[in-house]
């Protein structure tokens, strides 16, 4: 991963994304390994989500790349705010019971527990199938996409002129769990590319 730099053209630039991600499930998946899983879900604290950035951002949401960028983003948020990402969770998980139980994080969802999560989710990558793997980590930000239009309602209204932060992210959230559901289909069809 180090070696590797995107191309300048952004023909070059998809396929790269497209090849590495495509070497990285299928490698993974055939390892049978739990220090390659191990490896996968550590890959952007070992090489940096800037490099990870450089191969998958710029992709097609509904594509190889663009659901592996989400997966790493998705788990490099909870890494680095656990404590919001749990209470998020919690505040979503009485709304949307049932993909509280597809997202399976531990009751109750502190801290801790949603940091295990997603590691177990992107561990799912190369221990399990890989649309189930979407399909939680759809869940999970569904999840918490819901506790923070909760949360939203909660705060002072922002002047008419300026958007809500919190409603802003809650919908990217929504967005990105339906690009990772589609993209669970696609998998299943066999036209994940």
């Amino acid at each position: 991963m180090d070696s590797l730099q995107a191309p300048g053209d952004a023909a070059g630039r998809e396929a790269a994304a497209h090849a590495t991600a495509r070497l990285l499930v299928e490698g993974a998946q055939s390892s049978g390994d739990a220090e390659v899983a191990a490896r996968l879900v550590g890959l952007a604290d070992e090489h940096g989500l800037e490099l990870l950035a450089q191969l998958w951002a710029d992709a097609a949401p509904e594509s190889l790349p663009g659901a592996l960028w989400r997966l790493y983003v998705l788990r490099q948020w909870v890494h680095g705010a656990p404590s919001e990402a749990s209470r998020q969770f919690d505040e979503g998980r009485r709304r949307a019971p049932v993909l509280e139980a597809v997202a399976g994080v531990a009751d109750p969802p502190g801290p801790d527990e949603v940091r295990q999560q997603v590691d177990a989710v992107l561990a799912g990558v190369a221990t399990g199938d890989f649309a189930v793997t979407l399909e939680r980590a759809a869940a999970f930000a569904r999840v918490v996409a819901v506790g923070r239009a909760d949360l939203a309602d909660e705060e002072p209204w922002p002047a008419a002129d300026v958007e809500d932060p919190l409603t802003t992210s809650a919908g990217r959230l929504v967005r990105t769990a339906e690009h990772l559901e589609a993209c669970a289909g696609r998998w299943r069809s066999g036209s994940l590319l």
